[in-house]
C-alpha cells in the first residue's frame, strides 16, 4: 500500500473553478496535466510530475449546488494538502488566500491534538464550496510540539472515562488484513 492514488473533485461552473485552482495549485508549487477531454473532462494538480501519482483532478459537475461545509452533508468533509513548513502555511494565509479574499474558516494555528507541531489554515473553495486544509507536519516534531501533543491527548482522555487504557495504545485500531478476509 502506497497511499491515496487520486481523487476527482466535481465542481460547479468548471471555468471558473479551474481559473481558481490554477491560482492555488500554482501558488504551491503543483503541475497541471491532462486538460484534453478523452470521454471525460477533467484537469489534474499534482505536486510530483511527471510520477502521475498522489493528484487531484477537477471535473465539470452535472448537478448540485454550492456546498456548504459546515452542514456536514454525505461526501467528502475536507482536502488537506501538505507542505513544508509553518512558512509556507503563513505565506498562502496572508499572500493568496487573504489577498485574493479567499473564505478562511480557521486561521492559521497548531493543532496539538491532531499530532505534534501540526500546523494549518482552513479555508473554502470560493465557487464550489469545498473545504481545504493546507497542513504542516514536521518530519521530526520539536521536543515542544510532543509534549503538546501528549498533554492535549490526556485532556481530551481525562475528560472520557468510558475510555480505558493508554491513549497512545488505544488510539490505534485494527483493522481485518487481506489475508483474514480471504481466509473468512
Amino acid at each position: 500500500m502506497k497511499g491515496v492514488h487520486h481523487i476527482e473533485l466535481s465542481v460547479l461552473d468548471y471555468e471558473r473553478s479551474i481559473e481558481f485552482y490554477d491560482r492555488m495549485f500554482g501558488w504551491l508549487g503543483y503541475k497541471s496535466f491532462w486538460t484534453h477531454n478523452i470521454g471525460y473532462l477533467s484537469t489534474y494538480y499534482t505536486a510530483w510530475f511527471p510520477f502521475f501519482h498522489s493528484y487531484i483532478g477537477i471535473q465539470p459537475a452535472q448537478t448540485g449546488e454550492k456546498l456548504s461545509p459546515n452542514d456536514h452533508a454525505t461526501g467528502i468533509h475536507h482536502v488537506a494538502l501538505w507542505v513544508k513548513n509553518r512558512n509556507a502555511v503563513d505565506d498562502f494565509y496572508e499572500n493568496f488566500l487573504l489577498k485574493n479574499h479567499i473564505e478562511v474558516t480557521d486561521k492559521p494555528a497548531e493543532y496539538p491534538i491532531y499530532s505534534p507541531s501540526y500546523y494549518a489554515v482552513f479555508f473554502n473553495d470560493p465557487i464550489t464550496g469545498i473545504h481545504f486544509e493546507l497542513a504542516c507536519t514536521p518530519t521530526l516534531a520539536t521536543i515542544l510540539g510532543f509534549y503538546k501533543w501528549k498533554r492535549r491527548l490526556k485532556d481530551v482522555w481525562e475528560k472520557n472515562p468510558e475510555w480505558k487504557g493508554d491513549p497512545l495504545k488505544e488510539m490505534v485500531r485494527a483493522l481485518p488484513s487481506k489475508v483474514k478476509q480471504k481466509n473468512a
